[in-house]
């Protein structure tokens, strides 16, 4: 062969290859970018038999984009019918506790593309004006999605409001719940903490912690107190057993969700018989924040507002001891009934 012809040829093979390198450097990178956006397995005894099966993962890409675009209020009414978007009511809700964790509870399940999110705490169930609203109220309130996915809300004060059991109970009897808590007074002071944040902002005083927890007539525990009350989880679980079994909740450990998280989010998947999806590349150590982060894909990450984590007063050990005490045969009493045991004091 001429050696012109051998140069010429040389160069084509060259040009080819550096194109089919460059192919897979692009399709190693847009993988990557989707790692969030896997094809999703139908739930299980979750999915109507007409709906269709998992989507295509450049269809799914798309789709998500739909689910943006209504979200910021610009997607049309033809775009919703013709990707078979709906608004549904939930299928799972956080239903307490307050300061248990409930905010990363719910952000970090948003991690599953099967999942899809109330943004805000709709309180409907334990307000009675928004309650009179009505059911179709409820539905308008929640996100639009896909058939195939489960939408989630969490409004914390659910857990400890008389109604509300009743209320959901007649709504959907076989509903998933969940409840997150945290060590009954760790969890107190945290509740503590938010409220003292509140008055400062608006320079208002309050009392210190150990005046309102302790009964300054008796100087025992005071369960007039509200943050006091609601760390007493026994006593809001078995109203709500009264309407539901104990199988169709899930006890997520608050505590253990900030040092730990995937295991807990693991168990949280498989009680709403989700595949498996979340995986420790979506959650990262912050450092500066000293909490966990989320990580949807390459491009997009997310981690909790900074009000979250705030640091607590110092309290009285002798009223730390004092609470922890009072909690102890309340705590007992929980891990039998859910059959889930916590190391707290």
């Amino acid at each position: 062969m001429p050696f012109k012809q051998q140069a010429l040829l040389r160069q084509k093979l060259f040009v080819l290859g550096s194109l089919a390198i460059g192919s897979l450097l692009y399709l190693v990178a847009r993988v990557g970018s989707l790692d969030r956006l896997q094809p999703i397995c139908p739930i299980e005894s979750r999915v109507a038999p007409h709906l269709p099966g998992p989507f295509p993962l450049r269809t799914l890409q798309y789709k998500r984009g739909v689910l943006h675009e209504l979200r910021k209020g610009n997607a049309t009414k033809e775009q919703i019918r013709l990707h078979s978007l709906v608004q549904q009511l939930p299928r799972a809700i956080i239903i307490g506790v307050r300061k248990g964790g409930t905010r990363a509870l719910l952000e970090m399940l948003n991690l599953h593309p099967a999942v899809v999110k109330a943004s805000q705490e709709i309180h409907f169930f334990d307000n009675d004006q928004n309650y009179a609203r009505g059911i179709d109220w409820y539905r308008e309130k929640m996100p639009f999605s896909f058939p195939h996915q489960i939408t989630i809300e969490k409004s914390p004060a659910y857990f400890i409001t008389e109604e509300v059991p009743e209320r959901i109970f007649k709504m959907n009897s076989s509903i998933k719940l969940l409840i997150i808590v945290r060590e009954p007074t760790t969890r107190a002071v945290s509740d503590y903490t938010q409220v003292l944040e509140g008055k400062e902002r608006k320079n208002k005083t309050y009392h210190k912690f150990e005046k309102l927890a302790i009964d300054g007539n008796t100087c025992e525990v005071n369960t007039k107190y509200k943050a006091v009350r609601t760390s007493i989880y026994t006593k809001h679980l078995e109203r709500w057993l009264k309407y539901f079994p104990v199988e169709q909740f899930h006890i997520v450990d608050g505590d253990r969700l900030i040092s730990d998280p995937l295991p807990e989010l693991q168990l949280v998947e498989r009680f709403l018989n989700l595949p498996s999806r979340i995986s420790q590349y979506n959650l990262y150590f912050n450092a500066t924040r000293g909490f966990y982060c989320l990580r949807f894909n390459i491009v997009f990450n997310k981690c909790l507002a900074g009000s979250k984590g705030r640091t607590h007063p110092e309290v009285d050990p002798a009223v730390v001891a004092k609470l922890r005490r009072f909690f102890h045969p309340f705590n007992q009493k929980f891990y039998q009934i859910t059959g889930r045991t916590f190391n707290w004091p």
